[in-house]
């Protein structure tokens, strides 16, 4: 058997993201079923001076029909699950990582391990989950990964916008989503220590993630989490989207893609949403951030606080290039650490 190709996976309730040696992609974690059962049948509505919208991405999988991604919910019946439970297996977010590893795969149709459309390729899967999804006692958080592990791994066969894909997953490892923004701080594409931050490791570093369910903080103190210092609240972007809903008239999905389109008012939800997750943060570390080396600032909400986080951690601070991809790019960084140690 080849050795797999190592991709790093972020399945958030924001957007699913994908980052591998091709680079990355992130999709939209909108869900719509196929309301006809069949994209084939789905309604054509033409009308004399008005325009219908190209279709959004559409997955069919072993579970059903869906749409995905940006303009999903104006072409299906909306599926918002943000359950923890969804992370083991649920048809939607097997639809959702299809799409995004569909997506994946083709930046690398022309490649030579895909030489056509129908794309037989063998993968190694780190996945990073909410700290709450693996915290608790012992046997809980052991089911929960073998859950996850089960529907992942093996042999998986859907289609996306015509397209047949044909992938098998050797392995899956499963680890904290913040954890990804820490090997992405420590880590190049290699998987080797970037030698400016690698003293960082023996000291303490912060991680803060502000994603779309959750706001996430973890420290880790000499290698070696520190589970006291460690927590997850369900404060993330969703609240904000909670607070521009009151009458509840869209959808989160429909509001998330306002959100995106630089077409939702958040003049006054956004300073509310700021004091709760600055709250939440000045209650779990206090000052004693002054003393990391770094704190480590992730996710979606990160560009829409980030003005708010700056000024609380100061020199602290640090935002990747990219703080919605960089959980995912440092899961694979970790990948390849990880294939490299057991190649020695």
């Amino acid at each position: 058997m080849t050795t797999p190709i190592p991709l790093g996976v972020d399945p958030g309730n924001g957007a699913i993201k994908v980052y591998g040696p091709h680079g990355g992609v992130q999709l939209p974690a909108l869900v719509a079923a196929d309301a006809q059962g069949a994209f084939g049948s789905s309604p054509v509505i033409r009308a004399a001076g008005l325009a219908t919208g190209k279709p959004p991405l559409r997955v069919r999988t072993a579970g059903g029909a869906f749409y995905l991604g940006p303009g999903a919910h104006d072409w299906g019946r909306p599926v918002e699950n943000m359950d923890h439970e969804r992370f083991t297996g649920t048809p939607e977010i097997r639809a959702l990582v299809y799409g995004a590893l569909g997506q994946y795969l083709a930046k690398i149709e022309t490649q030579a391990e895909a030489e056509s459309p129908d794309l037989d390729l063998n993968l190694s899967l780190t996945v990073g989950l909410p700290i709450e999804v693996l915290t608790g006692d012992e046997e809980t958080v052991k089911a929960t990964v073998a859950a996850v592990r089960r529907w992942s791994e093996g042999a998986h066969a859907w289609e996306a916008d015509g397209h047949a894909y044909v992938v098998a997953v050797q392995n899956v490892t499963v680890t904290l989503q913040p954890a990804g923004a820490l090997y992405d701080y420590l880590l190049d594409d290699t998987g080797a220590f970037i030698p400016a931050r690698k003293a960082h490791f023996g000291a303490e570093i912060g991680v803060v993630s502000v994603g779309m369910n959750t706001v996430e903080a973890l420290l880790v103190r000499a290698g070696k989490i520190v589970p006291g210092e460690t927590h997850g609240a369900r404060l993330g972007v969703r609240r904000l989207l909670e607070l521009c809903n009151p009458n509840e008239l869209y959808t989160l999905g429909e509001l998330d893609s306002q959100l995106r389109a630089g077409k939702l008012d958040v003049t006054t939800a956004l300073p509310i949403w700021a004091s709760e997750v600055m709250g939440l943060l000045e209650r779990r570390w206090g000052a004693k951030h002054r003393r990391f080396a770094a704190v480590i600032l992730v996710g979606g909400g990160v560009k829409l606080l980030r003005q708010q986080l700056a000024l609380r951690f100061g020199g602290k601070a640090y935002i990747p290039d990219d703080p919605v991809l960089a959980t995912a790019r440092g899961l694979y960084k970790f990948a390849v650490l990880s294939q490299g140690k057991q190649r020695g």
